[in-house]
């Protein structure tokens, strides 16, 4: 029999620290924010090498998760969560990212897959394999790998404001809409109808 599922965990993935706050390599730890905010979490611990908040969504416990291991040991908090919960990485748990292949503000669901160059998702990987639910948010692309590092460590122009906080919306209600079991084509047709 298939045990109750009583618990989610959403990871937004990005870099601790004042001189990352509102980078693209942050838009996880942005759209955590948001959904804390949605979901009425005031208070953040410090646990499992990451900070974690609790929620309650329609009868469900939610742990909203934000690594504070610096991206490319975010699998490293991860794991422990994971672990202490017994949560299964494939069926109850959303990873959220910044991602250079696509256009700014734009969303693609994926429930399994590569790194595709992201350190974040690398260091996951190592520890859970390649089948979990992601949300990739288009942060553009660099203009080439010498510039990749300034590139996501740098702050979004103002052309693109518009953009990113349409993008954090919809990410967070995309992340919600998974936990209430909607199948992914249809968020993707609601969320972002540029799809």
């Amino acid at each position: 029999m298939e045990k109750e599922k009583l618990m989610k965990l959403i990871v937004g993935l990005g870099n601790p620290g004042k001189e990352y706050e509102n980078t693209r390599h942050n838009l996880g730890f942005m759209v955590i924010d948001k959904l804390a905010e949605e979901l009425k979490v005031y208070d953040f611990k410090e646990k499992f090498k990451g900070l974690v908040g609790e929620a309650n969504y329609k009868g469900e416990k939610i742990l909203l998760l934000k690594p504070q291991t610096y991206m490319n040991l975010s699998g490293d908090s991860i794991i422990q969560i994971l672990n202490f919960y017994k949560i299964d990485p494939e069926t109850e748990m959303i990873v959220i990212y910044d991602d250079m292949s696509l256009p700014v503000g734009k969303l693609r669901i994926r429930e399994k897959g590569s790194a595709g160059g992201h350190n974040g998702i690398k260091s996951i990987i190592s520890h859970v394999g390649e089948k979990f639910l992601r949300i990739k948010f288009g942060i553009g692309a660099s203009g080439g790998k010498d510039k990749t590092v300034g590139f996501v460590l740098g702050r979004f122009s103002k052309e693109d404001e518009q953009e990113v906080k349409g993008g954090i919306e919809n990410s967070s209600k995309m992340a919600l809409a998974l936990i209430d079991g909607e199948k992914i084509e249809k968020i993707m047709q609601l969320y972002n109808k540029k799809c």
